[in-house]
């Protein structure tokens, strides 16, 4: 595709628009497409395209981090040591997210750009590229929890009873990964075309599997029996694997351009560093993430098991509130991408200066949930009184680096869009670990537990200033502002 000046006037809007008209060359049209037979990633008008396409990402993030939530919702009411239990497991959790959505975040990146150049063979062929390397990512941590959850748990905690929970819970939901290593896959293809509407139907139905079955498992309803925090855990394995095969099956019968094929394929090692180029970085910055939760986690264990507990339920809801956020810095990944693999500078500018304004605002609204309704938030995981007392100064504290977190987080999602994703991954590292876990140590051991939550003030700002330097940078390179 040539260069398409959509931000001039008359004749020059309908050359981009005949420029961006046409097939792949095989009798498929080259991505998701309007009324008219053009891509809207290239003459959709930029907030409309942003509201279309962040909307049902950011639902389906919600929907997603609703996993989680409801399990400790539910298992808090089976007892607050099995809340203690998967707030300690969920660092494993995340390691195992990280790398799932890092692979697909790089393929979503190198899909955009081929889909964007017209380059659909090229593009299948990667799809196919990173079929292989989620199933090889999903052994990788199957085999792991098989082997190596009791050692794992161990160095979790001392506590026989607490170290039970902990294996029980991260058995099942580490050997059996598959579903959402494969979920995200399936989503990532079709948001690569721009189809974000069905990438939320897949993560939709899966979630609604796990919400119904949560009680019924934990508690025992319906005839099934009592297993407490191993039913939570199948609960959420079977409905992982249900949004995975909605996913696949989505893809097979509505996926316009990206598809799947083995005959004749040939696995092409430029594909796989282009994928990890972006990717790796996301997979280190959502590692960043397992790390200092499983370190943060430590540091807490020597104030109480409450406080760990706690920790726990915070992240969760932090990550739920911060969901709208990451949908739209995802769903500028593939717009940035398709722009940047046709030439369009201009669409690029115009995605800067929707995607940041309504960030803050999405942060703000953040700021004012947590600031505002603290103890009935956690009144949802049937905190006790000492949790109450930890966690409602802590709520209002954190709260108030929402709007820095928010733009490093979309600074960097728009340079993965650019093809780097180094910036995401700094970001990352300063405002999660580099930073804020030594911190957190010294706060907590030398000022006490109330203290603990204005390290998030320092690494957050910190992550900020290098995102916004950095990202300027970027721009001014590849899109020449």
């Amino acid at each position: 595709m040539g260069k398409n000046k959509s931000g001039q006037k008359g004749n020059a809007m309908k050359k981009s628009q005949q420029m961006t008209n046409g097939g792949t060359g095989n009798g498929q049209p080259a991505a998701k497409k309007d009324a008219a037979g053009q891509n809207k990633m290239a003459v959709m008008p930029m907030n409309t395209l942003l509201l279309t396409m962040s909307i049902p990402l950011m639902l389906s993030l919600l929907v997603q981090s609703l996993y989680n939530i409801v399990d400790s919702i539910f298992v808090s009411r089976y007892s607050e040591q099995a809340l203690t239990a998967t707030s300690l497991v969920y660092a494993i959790q995340f390691l195992m997210i990280a790398v799932g959505v890092g692979t697909n975040v790089g393929l979503n990146s190198l899909l955009s750009r081929y889909v964007g150049a017209k380059k659909n063979e090229d593009a299948c062929r990667a799809a196919t590229t990173g079929l292989i390397l989620n199933i090889a990512s999903a052994l990788v941590f199957s085999l792991v929890g098989l082997f190596f959850s009791k050692p794992i748990a161990g160095l979790m905690t001392s506590d026989p009873e607490l170290k039970k929970l902990c294996i029980q819970y991260m058995q099942v939901c580490v050997i059996f990964c598959y579903g959402t290593f494969i979920q995200t896959y399936g989503q990532r293809l079709l948001q690569a075309v721009g189809d974000t509407i069905l990438s939320m139907v897949s993560l939709i139905s899966g979630a609604i599997i796990n919400i119904i079955l949560d009680p019924i498992m934990i508690f025992g309803l319906l005839g099934c029996p009592e297993m407490g925090i191993r039913g939570a855990a199948i609960a959420t394995v079977i409905g992982q694997c249900t949004g995975a095969v909605v996913a696949l099956v989505l893809n097979k019968t509505k996926n316009p351009v990206i598809h799947v094929h083995f005959k004749g394929y040939h696995f092409n090692l430029d594909d796989v560093k282009a994928i990890y180029r972006v990717g790796m970085p996301t997979i280190v910055m959502q590692a960043i993430g397992s790390v200092m939760t499983f370190a943060v986690n430590a540091v807490l264990m020597t104030v109480s098991t409450t406080a760990v507990a706690f920790f726990g339920v915070y992240y969760k809801l932090q990550n739920f509130l911060m969901m709208p956020m990451n949908g739209l810095g995802q769903a500028t990944i593939p717009i940035v991408g398709f722009n940047f693999g046709s030439g369009n500078k201009d669409r690029i500018r115009q995605a800067w200066k929707c995607v940041v304004p309504a960030g803050i605002v999405m942060a703000v609204i953040g700021t004012v949930i947590f600031l505002a309704i603290p103890g009935p938030l956690l009144g949802l995981f049937a905190a006790s009184e000492e949790m109450l007392a930890i966690g409602v100064p802590a709520l209002r504290i954190i709260s108030l680096t929402f709007v820095f977190a928010t733009m490093t987080i979309i600074f960097g999602y728009f340079a993965s869009g650019l093809g780097n994703g180094v910036i995401n991954m700094v970001g990352g590292a300063i405002r999660q670990l580099v930073v804020l876990v030594p911190l957190v140590w010294l706060f907590t051991n030398f000022l006490g537990i109330s203290y603990t939550w204005y390290a998030m003030w320092i690494s957050e700002v910190l992550a900020f200033i290098y995102s916004l330097i950095s990202i300027r940078k970027e721009l001014k390179k590849k899109a020449g502002f």
